[in-house]
């Protein structure tokens, strides 16, 4: 049985649905971008994401590319996104579950290359991350409150962006992807929720927030995980776990979605994925430790290795936005890894 996609109005942060031109300070540097003059500003991709007018060859230098490790000895790595303005990296390290209901803490990580890791914000309580569409905040899927949260960069405060639906507490929502006119999708296993109560009956499914407002998109889906938008914002991909698969949404323009269908039949247990310009998808592999690449068609063009185990999600970055950053390993030694690849891409 499928709920109504009706809404519920939230208390909290609602995110604009037009995004105001960036501030300056927010845009790349022109060094940044080097011969990328002109950016382009689509409904899906985030602000200065994606040059425009520029034709892709072969995202990989090979059908097969393993990535370099720059970090280890973290406790469970999820969630990058990269911050241009300031030029950093951001990621979850989530730790075992503690208390009567078995939450996990979670701390929001900072990797400013070439080799400085420090603490950016602790008791985050995040999952996955990505930016708002002024990039002036990072919308997390934060399981502590079982909501989805933004935290400002200038000072870490914290706002609600999705407290509940129809009144029923999500059960942990664990990735974001986020339009660049402020639409945010997010996923909602029950991977993080611990000994919380279940409030959807069962239910794990994925959910947009428009204007303040949030509505359902598919409750249908076992343990959706990663979600990522393509570049022209007319498609959401969301990893089913439990399933197998990655599916794939129409978008329209106000934000809403069609009927899926599957993108591919996965083999590893998709976790989290991103995006490069020319619309190919990344998916990292929770059991095999590899991040798969397919064409916008669904063909798969090679893998990235990363460690051993554990691959969790990956995100684009670095000056010219073509370093992937791959987080991945066991518990208690996840580490951040990178590839130089030839196609710049999604920040988150």
């Amino acid at each position: 049985m499928t709920w109504r996609s009706t809404t519920a109005t939230l208390a909290g942060l609602c995110l604009a649905l037009s995004a105001a031109p960036l501030p300056a300070a927010a845009h790349p540097r022109a060094a940044d971008v080097s011969a990328h003059l002109a950016l382009a500003n689509p409904p899906g991709t985030p602000p200065g994401a994606c040059p425009t007018g520029t034709g892709y060859g072969p995202p990989l230098p090979a059908s097969s590319v393993t990535a370099t490790k720059i970090q280890g000895g973290f406790s469970f790595l999820e969630g990058p996104v990269w911050v241009a303005d300031g030029g950093y990296l951001l990621f979850s390290d989530m730790a075992a579950g503690t208390g009567p209901y078995n939450v996990q803490p979670s701390t929001i990580r900072r990797f400013t290359p070439p080799a400085t890791f420090d603490t950016f914000l602790a008791n985050a309580g995040s999952n996955g991350l990505a930016l708002s569409a002024d990039a002036q905040q990072i919308v997390a899927a934060t399981h502590d409150q079982r909501s989805v949260s933004a935290y400002r960069l200038s000072d870490r405060t914290r706002s609600t962006v999705a407290a509940n639906y129809q009144g029923r507490a999500f059960n942990s929502p664990n990735d974001v992807a986020v339009r660049s006119d402020g639409v945010v999708y997010f996923t909602d296993p029950n991977f993080q929720r611990g000994n919380r109560p279940d409030q959807m009956s069962g239910r794990t499914s994925v959910f947009r927030v428009s204007g303040g407002q949030v509505s359902l998109v598919d409750d249908r889906l076992r343990q959706p995980n990663g979600i990522a938008l393509s570049p022209d914002g007319t498609t959401l991909y969301v990893g089913a776990y439990s399933e197998n698969k990655i599916y794939k949404y129409a978008v329209q323009p106000d934000g809403s979605t069609g009927a899926r269908s599957v993108f591919v039949n996965y083999v590893g247990g998709p976790d989290g994925g991103t995006i490069d310009c020319a619309g190919n998808v990344y998916w990292a592999s929770g059991s095999d430790s590899l991040v798969h690449v397919y064409s916008p068609a669904g063909t798969q063009l090679g893998t990235i290795r990363s460690g051993t185990t554990g691959t969790t999600n990956v995100a684009f970055g670095g000056p010219d936005r073509q370093t992937l950053f791959v987080t991945s390993g066991p518990r208690g030694d996840s580490g951040l890894y990178s590839v130089r690849l030839n196609i710049p891409g999604y920040p988150y």
